[in-house]
């Protein structure tokens, strides 16, 4: 079912958000300071590309002025936009896993500094 879920995630809205975080982050490369963002910019991107099956762990006290630095610049409109996305696709009741996805990428879009992502351990 991840396999789907992500297939379905990438044609519908995967592919713009991954294109569209690796854009910004190629934006905040081109100066110095932004170096560190820029890499946050790429890690969710890449994360936006397939969200399902991806566990979010998240650590916000290592890097609390970078948190707020981000959401002065771009965490907020792009927390917003995935909000609103969440929105629509949870209006339709086959939506409501997309809409759980676009939330989650909202909650990393606020304050991505000191968040890991890796894939689900299945319990034996």
């Amino acid at each position: 079912m991840k396999t789907v879920g992500n297939v379905l995630w990438f044609i519908f809205t995967g592919l713009l958000s991954g294109i569209a975080w690796y854009l910004l982050g190629l934006i905040w490369c081109i100066t110095i300071i932004g170096i560190p963002f820029g890499k946050q910019c790429f890690k969710l991107g890449r994360l936006s590309f397939w969200p399902f099956g991806t566990v979010v762990i998240k650590d916000f006290g290592a890097h609390p002025i970078a948190n707020v630095i981000w959401i002065i610049f771009s965490g907020l409109i792009l927390a917003l936009s995935y909000c609103l996305v969440g929105v629509i696709w949870c209006i339709t009741i086959i939506g409501i896993p997309f809409g759980k996805q676009c939330f989650k990428l909202a909650g990393l879009a606020i304050t991505p500094f000191g968040a890991t992502f890796g894939e689900k351990v299945k319990a034996e």
